[in-house]
């Protein structure tokens, strides 16, 4: 089974405007997985982009959250702080917007807009590395002690822990010296390269300045697991570097300076690629041995330092970690258990016909404390059932009783509004305004969820119970410790600005920007569309994110470019396994790219499935026009515009929103909304044609001739035609 990395539910938006409430988005669902593109195809205004700036929590001021969730790490992105989101913006979420001239600043350079964000971000990791290992180890320290793990005393067990922490701290001080000395050879091999290739062109600017740069640099790469056995070689190259500068700048030929650059280049080559020692295994040794370091090659170095490790501590501080972790687990088990009970308890108050205010909140505290007693803290991944109970249940609940309060409210607006219209109307006078139907709250529906929403955790804990015996403690005892091991190298990867430089320029090698060392210093206007778009792309991806939300980020550029962007999308995809939201209105777009595609009309999702179920089996009356009016090269006739235009959102349809603009369209259509009626295990529409009773449609003309096209090309390609 795929891992969730977004789970969307319920979610409701609307906006306030001067002319009534804007229903954008209403009630819609979708799970987004681990390494997946998911297309959100339709119309503007059809909700896409409320969606997705809903994900990012940038939604405009006047919009109004009605209902639904948002699950991303155990968090409801609708219920968190502003403080929590910045952890998550561009850090975990990133976004690509249409137009990339509306996200850069016009008048700062590339360079500087790829790295400020990199600094701002590494400072923040850090700070949560250093907090994140402290706050685990302490809990890992307690549960050994709690559960007695091997029978030693507390005394021995919290030395475990002590002495994790206090190799740590070597480990990373080892490990910081070699990040600086091997950053500097990367750079400084980086600036030679573009440096002699300038110079065989007579072509070199700041030629002192940049040679003082290069040399400091290498200077700085000396050290012991990075330029070592040639150390003095490389010093002694430094050196004769500085008088050939004034002869060359004099107009002498710089074939002497190119040679003694291409000798310290390939020294620092060598020394980028040599194995990086295990600091890990090596601060415990240095810390502990009482004996220097012994002098071998790094392969064997590692493989020695580790079986030290292994032998002296590791393997224990594994079995006490797993036995710690089985103690955490039993007893969070067994709170899972009293929750349970507690849950099924005072399920009966949320039954009731008329609920009681008093009664249901004093039910929701003692049933989100009994939740919230079964959080493990040994547990790596947050479980966003149980985080996300007690707010979600709250919300629901207020919901419930503002509704109580606030219907009578609006059918009294409404009966008085309708009461001035018609008698308006029986005067002979055409109003120009419409009667605004009431917006009531559905309280059964509402309750109906409450329900669902505590039944939800009482299935969730109970397979959680029945999965407990199969877990296999000791492979996430080894998951406890590179967890640790991870967060104490967050702590010492410090992004300084040399750094930050030398990632934005790899970045911009990743995108597809040539000369990315000339161009880091130019600004937005001096590089094309598709250019500045690769660019927006790059620093979408500098913080390393796990989604990536594509808004309509092709629609601005010329067909070829547009290409060219979607192929380094899907490419990025791949390499950095990024979880893709793709916008868009054009169903041609995704084609080659999207893993699932979503439908939307008028604020809700009429069709989901695969990019097979949708282009090939399609179901929904709208997704059959959206492929009739898509362009392919073969397509000799002309092709279908969707008739009519979408409907006004102040005034939402009682019926099927695309039922004016549906040939198809029948009676039911204009007086109820169709359920999501399911297809197979992976496809559903949302339309009264897939009903049992309905006459048998079959998809336009237009539509099953680019089938058979698409098919016949899908069979060519795959003979190799």
């Amino acid at each position: 089974m795929m891992e969730s990395k977004l789970h969307v539910e319920n979610l409701t938006i609307s906006f306030h405007t001067v002319d009534g409430k804007v229903q954008a988005v209403r009630g819609i669902n979708f799970d987004l997985q681990k390494g997946e593109t998911l297309a959100i195809v339709g119309e503007s205004g059809s909700g896409k982009s409320v969606t997705s700036k809903a994900i990012l929590g940038i939604l405009a001021g006047n919009a109004i959250i009605e209902d639904g969730e948002i699950i991303y790490d155990g968090k409801d992105l609708l219920k968190i702080s502003e403080e929590e989101f910045h952890k998550i913006r561009g850090d975990k979420i990133a976004m690509i917007f249409q137009d990339p001239m509306s996200s850069l600043n016009p008048i700062v350079k590339i360079g500087r807009q790829l790295t400020e964000a990199m600094i701002l971000k590494g400072k923040a990791r850090q700070k949560e590395s250093r907090s994140n290992f402290n706050t685990y180890l302490a809990h890992l320290q307690e549960a050994m002690i709690q559960s007695g793990a091997c029978g030693e005393g507390a005394g021995v067990l919290t030395d475990k822990c002590h002495r994790f922490d206090k190799f740590e701290y070597k480990h990373l001080e080892l490990e910081a010296a070699y990040n600086k000395a091997h950053e500097a050879a990367a750079e400084a091999s980086a600036e030679l390269e573009d440096l002699i290739f300038e110079l065989e062109k007579n072509a070199a600017k700041d030629l002192s300045f940049r040679i003082r740069r290069i040399c400091r640099l290498a200077e700085t790469s000396v050290q012991t697991y990075v330029v070592q056995e040639k150390a003095q070689i490389l010093l002694g190259l430094v050196k004769e570097v500085g008088p050939l500068v004034p002869t060359v700048k004099r107009g002498a030929d710089s074939a002497a300076l190119r040679e003694k650059l291409t000798g310290i280049k390939a020294i620092l080559d060598e020394a980028i690629g040599f194995v990086m020692p295990n600091f890990f295994a090596l601060g415990y040794y240095v810390t502990f041995s009482g004996q220097p370091i012994p002098q071998m090659p790094v392969e064997e170095l590692n493989r020695t330092m580790r079986k030290y490790l292994d032998e002296q501590f590791m393997l224990d501080f594994l079995a006490d970690t797993r036995e710690a972790l089985r103690f955490s687990s039993d007893r969070s088990c067994k709170e899972k258990i009293e929750a349970v009970e507690c849950l099924k308890k005072y399920r009966a108050v949320f039954e009731k016909q008329s609920l009681d205010k008093a009664e249901c909140f004093k039910a929701l505290k003692i049933m989100t404390k009994e939740v919230m007693d079964t959080v493990d803290p040994l547990d790596i991944t947050r479980d966003s059932v149980t985080y996300t109970f007690g707010p979600g249940l709250e919300n629901t609940l207020n919901k419930y009783f503002g509704g109580l309060v606030q219907n009578p409210k609006e059918q009294h607006r409404y009966e008085k509004e309708l009461q001035k219209y018609d008698a308006l109307v029986a005067k002979g006078k055409e109003p120009d305004w419409k009667v605004v139907a009431p917006a009531l709250t559905d309280l059964d529906a509402v309750r109906r969820s409450m329900l669902h929403q505590i039944d939800l955790v009482i299935d969730h804990y109970s397979r959680a119970l029945e999965r407990h015996q199969a877990r296999d403690f000791d492979a996430d005892a080894v998951a406890v410790v590179d967890y640790l091991k991870a967060n104490a190298s967050g702590v010492v990867h410090k992004v300084t600005k040399r750094m930050a430089k030398e990632r934005a320029i790899k970045l911009m090698q990743e995108v597809g920007i040539s000369e990315p060392r000339k161009r880091y210093n130019q600004y937005p206007f001096e590089f094309s569309g598709g250019m500045r778009q690769r660019i927006v792309i790059a620093i979408a991806l500098a913080a390393d994110p796990d989604i990536l939300i594509c808004d309509e980020p092709t629609t601005a550029l010329d067909v070829t470019i547009q290409s060219q962007i979607l192929e380094l999308i899907n490419r990025l995809k791949e390499e950095r396994h990024l979880s893709v939201i793709f916008i868009t209105h054009d169903l041609g777009v995704v084609a080659n790219m999207a893993d699932r595609i979503a439908v939307m009309y008028a604020g809700k999702i009429v069709e989901y499935g695969t990019a097979e179920d949708i282009f090939y089996h399609s179901a929904h009356p709208y997704t059959w026009a959206l492929l009739s009016s898509m362009p392919d090269l073969d397509t000799n006739e002309k092709l279908d515009a969707i008739p009519g235009t979408p409907p006004n959102m102040i005034y939402p349809p009682v019926g099927d929103a695309f039922a004016p603009r549906n040939k198809y369209a029948m009676k039911i259509d204009f007086e109820r909304q169709p359920p999501m009626f399911r297809i197979s295990d992976t496809h559903y529409a949302a339309t009264w044609l897939l009903h049992p009773d309905a006459p048998k449609v079959d998809p336009p003309k237009a539509v099953t001739d680019r089938i058979a096209r698409m098919k016949q090309k899908r069979e060519e390609q795959k003979n190799g035609q």
